[in-house]
Formats: C-alpha cells, sequence, structure tokens
C-alpha cells in the first residue's frame, strides 16, 4: 500500500458535525468514541475532493462511483482511500504569546506511528510531561515567570535547552511540513516553534471539552423575537488534523498507486471547505500532503 501523509490545518473555525447532540449543545462535533479526541471524517474530506475534481475522465477511478450511480461497469472500489484526519494540534488562548498549539503524548505516539506506515522513523522520543509540567520548544512566546498559562490552567514550563532536545525537534519536524513556505526560524515556522506545547494526557482531555468553540445560534422572526436558539460546537480556528491519503490497486480500477497519489497535490491546491455551516464561512482550511510512503 502506497499512502501520503495529509495535514488539514483549519484557517476558520471547523464543524466536522455529527448531526443532532443529546447534550446542551445541539450540534457537537465528531469525537472518537474511546477517547473524546476530535476527528474530520474520511467520508468529508473524499466528498468535497470528488466534487473539486469534477466529471473528469477518471474521476470514477479515483474516486469510486456516486453513491446511487453503482453499475457492473462502474463498481470497482475508489484507487485513493481516506483515513479520518485526527487531531494534531490544538489551539488554546494562552496568557502570554496569545495562544498555545497544544498536543499530549498520546497524540504523538498515534502521530508517530502513522508516521511509521510510511517509513518515517528517524524520530524523537515523546517527551513524558506529569500533569504539572507544559514541555515547549527553545524560545517560546507562552511562557510568563516560568510558567505556561492556558485557559485556566497553569503548568510549569520546562523547556528544551538545545535544538537536539524532543520538544524542538518535534515543533521543527511538524512546522517544516505544515509550513513548507518558510524558511527555518522565519514566519509561520518561527511563530509554531515559539507556542508548540506538550500536555499530560489528562490535561489535554480536559481541554478538548473546554476549550472547543460554543457558538450560540438564533432565528428571529420580523419583530426580533427569537423563535428558535441552539448551540453548536466548532474546532477552533487554527487547529491542526492530520491523516493519511493510501492509494492501491481495488478491483477492477487498475490505477497505478503512485499515479493516484501523484494527483493529490493538485486535488488539494488552494483553499479548501471542510464540514457544515459553509455558508457562515466556517471550514476554511488549507490542506497540505507530504512525501509518499510505504
Amino acid at each position: 500500500m502506497k499512502a501520503k501523509l495529509l495535514f488539514t490545518h483549519a484557517l476558520t473555525p471547523l464543524h466536522p458535525g455529527t448531526g443532532q447532540g443529546t447534550g446542551v449543545i445541539d450540534l457537537p462535533i465528531a469525537r472518537e468514541v474511546a477517547t473524546g479526541i476530535p476527528y474530520l471524517p474520511g467520508s468529508s474530506l473524499k466528498g468535497v475532493l470528488r466534487d473539486r475534481y469534477g466529471d473528469a475522465e477518471d474521476s470514477i477511478t479515483l474516486f469510486g462511483p456516486k453513491p446511487g450511480n453503482i453499475s457492473g461497469d462502474n463498481s470497482s472500489a475508489s484507487a485513493l482511500q481516506f483515513t479520518d484526519q485526527r487531531l494534531l494540534l490544538l489551539p488554546v488562548r494562552s496568557l502570554a504569546g496569545t495562544f498555545a498549539w497544544i498536543t499530549s503524548p498520546f497524540i504523538l505516539q498515534r502521530f508517530k506511528r502513522t508516521l511509521g506506515y510510511l517509513d518515517i522513523n528517524d524520530l524523537p522520543d515523546v517527551p513524558q510531561p506529569n500533569k504539572e509540567e507544559a514541555y515547549t520548544a527553545v524560545a517560546p512566546a507562552i511562557h510568563l515567570n516560568n510558567q505556561v498559562i492556558i485557559e485556566d490552567l497553569d503548568f510549569t514550563a520546562v523547556t528544551d535547552s538545545e535544538e537536539t532536545n524532543p520538544t524542538t525537534r518535534w515543533a521543527n519536524w511538524i512546522s517544516q511540513y505544515l509550513f513548507p513556505n518558510d524558511a527555518p526560524g522565519k514566519g509561520w515556522r518561527k511563530t509554531f516553534n515559539e507556542r508548540f506545547c506538550i500536555i499530560h494526557d489528562d490535561r489535554l482531555s480536559f481541554l478538548l471539552e473546554t476549550a472547543t468553540e460554543v457558538i450560540a445560534r438564533n432565528v428571529l422572526d420580523e419583530n426580533k423575537t427569537s423563535q428558535n436558539l441552539w448551540y453548536e460546537e466548532a474546532l477552533p480556528a487554527e487547529t491542526v488534523l492530520v491523516g493519511l491519503i493510501t492509494a492501491q490497486p481495488v478491483g477492477t480500477n487498475g490505477m497505478n498507486p503512485n499515479d493516484a497519489l501523484n494527483k493529490v497535490p493538485d486535488l488539494i491546491d488552494g483553499l479548501t471547505q471542510l464540514g457544515g455551516h459553509a455558508t457562515i464561512g466556517r471550514g476554511l482550511c488549507r490542506l497540505i500532503s507530504v512525501m509518499n510512503g510505504g
């Protein structure tokens, strides 16, 4: 199996919805059942990219037939397969530096496992902060008197002293692919490294419940009287998700996996709208594909 790594960087709040909620939030975001970690379903990504590709001659080969349009001549599976885009980095407001890009050991361990499928194995160890610590890279912007204060949580700052330390290596590795047009130590790569932060898994679980955006929306009649108040949840702007696009010959599609994956950069060029509420600006994202592997 051949594969590409795909980053999804939300530029506006992203609503990968689940339909109707059962709690206080009427329209929650999709979360993994076991971990509570937000994700964007692979089917959402595939549908958007299929529509973008249009009715090109090889559309059915790349994406498979559309539902309800399956016949004996076009019944094979798609040449491209899209995994769910799982959370990698959650932006959380910070008392210093405006906000921090937060991740945790579990998130990084899963990411490292995914990279292993691409034969990317020269990766740093995953730091293991305790519940009172926040690990940051060299020259952080989110420190305040040797503390990192995000939302209502305060942590003891543990900062790398050298570029070769694990937290800084992770920040450098992610930022070089997330912001490929910037030079090391410049632009968004510098901004990212200054705000990259690893906290304990339990602390991240708390923030996943409290640091997402919850937006109240309303329907007013001609007299400006409320007719329907509801609450919807979204992942904040600057959230980063990650997943795989894989390719393998399936059924009779007959497309070479490398040829299929070589279509990906054109598919994801420019802004892409993902998730719900497109007409009010939700879900504008950058998609960044990274090397083939597998």
